[in-house]
């Protein structure tokens, strides 16, 4: 991408460890209401570490993966190196890469033994999901390439990480509570990805990669960036105002100033190639405060109203 400085390559930026917020939020949003409806003992935290575990160890391997799908796939090149330099410059060998990525999934599946010994062989319904999620970006049936990027984050990690967490500490398959609190942090999420896929518009047209806002202009794709940022806002007013989201909810809204950032620098990624560049961190910035604040939100009113 001209006028960005590239990257330094190696596992450092092969792992991309400040993304993993994205396995973290949805982790704390299931076990911050599983902690209110049930409350800890040690082994609920010893299960609550090992979910977070889990959780980042599969957004490492969609990391590497993904690394290793695209330079396969010829998408990633010499020419568009700023953004994975790993593997077209040489510095990490594919086989390396692809290893790792296993490695990540085959550690999250013996944390999963641990869960079916807990809770039953319904964790398997997320489990199995979660890793093809994780696992198929860009590897085997490659969805990315048929533009489910999208979908599959906004439900994967948006709604089904939360909910699998709930259910390994409570017992509890399904929780409404769950679901609807989990759903501004749904889109949030998956605006990361739509950042993304709008940073790399261009070379991804070139390239022939069928992703979601590849199938649109490019204005629509940031109009699309737009609205899966912001979105979560009124959704999140909407379930205060009806009682589905307690009142100390509202300290998410602190991350609006986030949101305001955020749609500054998309004005200008058109034309700035730095802006474009931003376009993922501010998104990555924006998801990590709300859904912290969120959470944090959500245990003061409810202790709060104990006390």
């Amino acid at each position: 991408m001209a006028g960005v400085k590239p990257v330094k390559a190696g596992w450092w930026n092969a792992f991309r460890p400040w993304t993993l917020h994205g396995g973290v939020v949805p982790v704390i949003i299931g076990g911050a209401i599983a902690y209110v409806h049930q409350p800890f003992g040690l082994l609920e935290w010893i299960l609550f570490a090992l979910v977070l575990a889990g959780g980042l160890l599969l957004q490492s391997a969609s990391n590497l993966l993904n690394t290793y799908g695209d330079f396969s796939k010829g998408t990633d090149t010499v020419e568009n190196e700023t953004r994975s330099p790993e593997l077209v410059t040489g510095v990490l060998r594919p086989k390396h890469v692809l290893l790792a990525g296993m490695a990540c999934i085959l550690v999250t599946c013996a944390i999963g033994l641990v869960f079916i010994w807990h809770v039953g062989w319904g964790i398997l319904v997320y489990g199995i999901l979660g890793i093809v999620g994780a696992g198929m970006y860009t590897i085997g049936p490659a969805y990315k390439y048929y533009g489910l990027g999208q979908p599959s984050v906004f439900l994967m990690m948006g709604l089904l990480m939360p909910l699998g967490t709930y259910y390994v500490l409570t017992g509890e398959m399904f929780s409404w509570e769950v679901f609807l609190l989990s759903l501004p942090n749904a889109f949030m999420i998956t605006a990361v990805l739509t950042g993304n896929e709008t940073r790399d518009y261009h070379e991804d047209r070139r390239a022939g990669v069928g992703t979601l806002c590849g199938h649109l202009s490019y204005e629509g794709s940031i109009r699309l960036y737009y609205v899966m940022n912001s979105v979560g806002y009124p959704i999140l007013l909407v379930l205060i105002l009806i009682g589905q989201a307690p009142v100390g909810c509202a300290l998410g809204f602190v991350a609006l100033y986030d949101l305001h950032r955020l749609v500054v620098n998309a004005r200008a990624a058109p034309t700035d190639p730095h802006a474009s560049f931003m376009l993922v961190p501010m998104a990555f910035r924006q998801n990590w405060h709300f859904g912290v604040l969120l959470v944090v939100g959500y245990l003061l009113s409810n202790y709060l109203t104990v006390i």
